[in-house]
């Protein structure tokens, strides 16, 4: 099975499609950092370019990617979701505003 996601850093919570990723494929990535391969089963159609959660995360938690805070989740987010504007409130901006 070849890679069809990237992790930047081992802890990151969220990998990066480098194809279209189809619901319900079970799909493996590859942790940048150290050539480690993360498995995960895809719950959505996850676009090129995009982000795909590695773990489940709840509602107001941070979302790590390169090793820092890129968000927040607004509701809960399942391990192999797509994650994107309708899930996650980005850090460039305060929360809440």
């Amino acid at each position: 099975m070849s890679h069809k996601f990237l992790v930047h850093n081992v802890g990151d919570s969220v990998g990066v499609a480098i194809e279209d990723i189809e619901a319900g494929e079970q799909i493996q990535g590859v942790i940048l950092e150290d050539d480690s391969v993360v498995s995960v089963e895809s719950r959505d159609f996850i676009p090129l370019g995009h982000k795909i959660a590695l773990v489940d995360l709840d509602e107001n938690s941070k979302v790590i990617e390169y090793r820092v805070p890129i968000g927040v989740a607004t509701k809960k987010i399942y391990k192999g979701s797509y994650v994107h504007t309708h899930n996650l409130k980005t850090a460039r901006w305060k929360y809440g505003e």
